[in-house]
C-alpha cells in the first residue's frame, strides 16, 4: 500500500513538473538528518517523499567523475573540449565557449561552486560520450548504492524537464545516503564543496574574461563546521539543500527538500545541524565504511533530453527561472485542471474503497 501511495505521489509530481507547478511548502516537503559516520538516522520528517533535487543532483555528477578518476580512467588535468551543446545551457553557468577547453578539475569547481550547468554538460559529454550516456552512468551508480526506485536521474544538471523528458527525482533519505557514500568514497569532495569564492578562467585568453564564482550555499562561513555540500532550486522543486558540518570529531548530513522560501530552508538546515550534531558518533570511534559495490551491469536507458529542456533556467537559489516558450500560460491552466482532476480521481478511488470495505 505504501508503494502504491508513493507511486501516485510521484505521478502527481511528474504532472506538476511538466506544467511548472511547485510542490514546495514551509518549512519543507521533506527532511532528514543522518550521522555521517554510522549512517544512523537522527531525525526524519517526510524523508521518503519524492521530490525534485534540482542542482543538488550535481553531487551525483561529481560522484561519477571522481569514480572515473579513482579508476584511473580520467585525470584531473585532462583537457575537456567545450561543445555547442554545453554552451547552449541556460541558468547558472560560466559561459563556456566551443573555442575553449578546460582541465577536468577546473570544470569540477565550476560545477560545484558556481553550480554551472554548462560545466555539467561539458563533463557529461566528455566522460559519457553523450549526455544520455552519462545519465546512464548516474543511474547505474544510484542502483549500486541501493537507492530506492523513486530516485531516477534524467540529466547531469537538474534543470526542469522539457517535452518528452521525465523530471529528475529522489527522496531526502536516498539523497542523504548518496551524500554519505560520496563522502566515504571520495573525502576530497569537501575540497570543492567548501569553497566560497574561486576565479574561473584565471589564465584566460584575450577573447574571454575571468569570472569570480561564488557559492550559492549561504551556510558556508555562517554555520560553524559547515563545509558543504550543495543547494538547488527550480520552480517545481522549491529550495533544496544537502548540507554537512563537522564539530568535535562528529559529522552530520542534512537534506532539506521543497522549502517555499530560501531563508526558511537555510534556517531549518541550520537548526537541524545544531540540534543533532551533538548526537552523532565520533568518527574516530567508528570503523571505516566498506567500499560500495560496483555499478549494476545494466539499467534502463535514460529518456533522451530535448533542446526545449535547456531553455528552462535554473538560477539555483536566485530569482528568475524562465519558461519553455512552447508551454505558455494556457498550458499551465490546462495542466492545473488535469492535476486537480487527477487528485480528485485518486481521492474518489480511496473513498469508494473505504465505503466498500465498511459494508
Amino acid at each position: 500500500m505504501k508503494k502504491r501511495l508513493l507511486f501516485l505521489l510521484a505521478s502527481l509530481m511528474m504532472i506538476s513538473a511538466t506544467f511548472g507547478l511547485s510542490i514546495a511548502r514551509d518549512p519543507y516537503n521533506g527532511a532528514i538528518v543522518m550521522d555521517a559516520a554510522t549512517g544512523a538516522v537522527l531525525f526524519e520528517d517526510g524523508a521518503d517523499k519524492p521530490g525534485y533535487p534540482a542542482s543538488m543532483l550535481k553531487l551525483m555528477t561529481l560522484f561519477v567523475v571522481l569514480d572515473r578518476i579513482e579508476a584511473d580512467a580520467l585525470n584531473l588535468d585532462d583537457s575537456v573540449q567545450v561543445t555547442k551543446e554545453a554552451m547552449r545551457m541556460g541558468g547558472s553557468q560560466v559561459w563556456l565557449d566551443p573555442r575553449e577547453s578546460f582541465p577536468v578539475e577546473e570544470l569540477l569547481y565550476a560545477l560545484i561552486v558556481q553550480s554551472a550547468n554548462d560545466a555539467a554538460v561539458a563533463l557529461a559529454i566528455h566522460i559519457g560520450g553523450s549526455r544520455e550516456g552519462f545519465v546512464r552512468m548516474m543511474n547505474e551508480k544510484a542502483a549500486a548504492l541501493g537507492l530506492s526506485p523513486i530516485t531516477r536521474f534524467q540529466s547531469p544538471h537538474g534543470l526542469p524537464p522539457g517535452k518528452g523528458q521525465r523530471p529528475d527525482m529522489t527522496t531526502p533519505r536516498d539523497f542523504a545516503t548518496l551524500c554519505k557514500a560520496l563522502l566515504d568514497t571520495h573525502p576530497q569532495t569537501l575540497d570543492y564543496t567548501s569553497v566560497r569564492k574561486r576565479e574561473f578562467r584565471a589564465n584566460a585568453q584575450p577573447l574571454f574574461d575571468p569570472i569570480m564564482m561564488e557559492t550559492h550555499n549561504r551556510l558556508l562561513g555562517k554555520v560553524v563546521g559547515c563545509d558543504g555540500l550543495k543547494t538547488g532550486w527550480i520552480r517545481a522543486s522549491g529550495y533544496c539543500i544537502a548540507a554537512t558540518a563537522q564539530r568535535d570529531d562528529r559529522r552530520v548530513i542534512v537534506v532539506v527538500m521543497g522549502s517555499a522560501k530560501r531563508p526558511v530552508r537555510d534556517a531549518k538546515a541550520t537548526e537541524l545541524i545544531n540540534r543533532y550534531l551533538p548526537e552523532a558518533a565520533r568518527q574516530s570511534d567508528v570503523a571505516p565504511a566498506a567500499p560500495p559495490p560496483d555499478p549494476a551491469a545494466s539499467v534502463v536507458d535514460a529518456v533522451p533530453a530535448t533542446a526545449d529542456a535547456e531553455a528552462a533556467v535554473d538560477q539555483d537559489d536566485e530569482a528568475g527561472e524562465t519558461s519553455d516558450p512552447s508551454s505558455g500560460g494556457r498550458w499551465k491552466i490546462v495542466g492545473g485542471v488535469l492535476l486537480v482532476a487527477f487528485i480528485a480521481a485518486v481521492v474518489g478511488m480511496a473513498v469508494r474503497r473505504r465505503l466498500f470495505l465498511s459494508r
